[in-house]
């Protein structure tokens, strides 16, 4: 756990792509106290017209660059550390590959332990 998803519109190099897979998932390193080697990401590209985004919504400034992070992960952290890893993802993609803050967009989606399995037929976490 957890499982991140990332979406963003199709076009950008393979690097870029990569980076902000390694910058959300420092931030949850950092912040949210995931385990170094908890990594399961999945990229998706979308043509121009595969996205809608309000490029205004509660007053922020959205460009065609936006980012859509959703991050599957069990329930339990407090409001700050969820905070903070939207603050420090913010930073760390503004830093690299260059992705605006304005154009990040983070959910998070808590589920019970239970409810994972990482191969075998097992619920690896109720054992």
């Amino acid at each position: 756990m957890p499982l991140v998803r990332i979406d963003l519109r199709a076009g950008k190099p393979a690097a870029y792509r990569r980076a902000i897979a390694d910058g959300i998932h420092q931030a949850l390193v950092e912040t949210i106290g995931i385990p170094p080697d908890d990594r399961f990401q999945v990229i998706t590209e979308h043509p121009a017209d595969g996205m809608v985004v309000d490029p205004a919504y509660l007053g922020i400034q959205r460009s065609d660059d936006v980012v859509l992070v959703q991050v599957t992960l069990s329930a339990g952290r407090k409001p700050a550390q969820k905070r903070a890893f939207y603050a420090r993802a913010a930073e760390l993609l503004a830093r690299e590959p260059g992705l605006r803050p304005q154009d990040l967009m983070i959910s998070l989606l808590e589920t019970t332990w239970e409810n994972w399995s990482f191969g075998d037929g097992e619920a690896q976490y109720t054992q």
